[in-house]
């Protein structure tokens, strides 16, 4: 995995995530608040909000994150900081 460019994160796509988008990374400019960020994979990928982020678990440079109105409004990705979009695993 490549550093993002200048004025970038890097968002890090997991299992059904990574098939949903049909990539593992992608770098998206910074700042962006989780709000625009989930707007932005909407419209880049139709759906996906429904079928594969409300089940997910999101962590921003290694940290969860609690997705909730306040949060998603609140928390601000900046330069540099890497997003893992993590759908749900099973065990057996």
């Amino acid at each position: 995995m490549s550093n993002p460019p200048t004025h970038h994160f890097t968002i890090l796509y997991f299992a059904s995530a990574a098939t949903y988008t049909q990539t593992s990374s992608q770098h998206f400019p910074a700042p962006m608040s989780l709000a625009d960020l989930f707007q932005h994979l909407e419209k880049s990928y139709p759906g996906m909000g429904e079928k594969v982020l409300t089940s997910c678990l999101f962590t921003i440079n290694l940290d969860y994150v609690d997705v909730d109105e306040d949060t998603i409004r609140s928390t601000v990705i900046k330069e540099g900081d890497e997003v893992a979009i993590i759908p749900p695993v099973s065990s057996g």
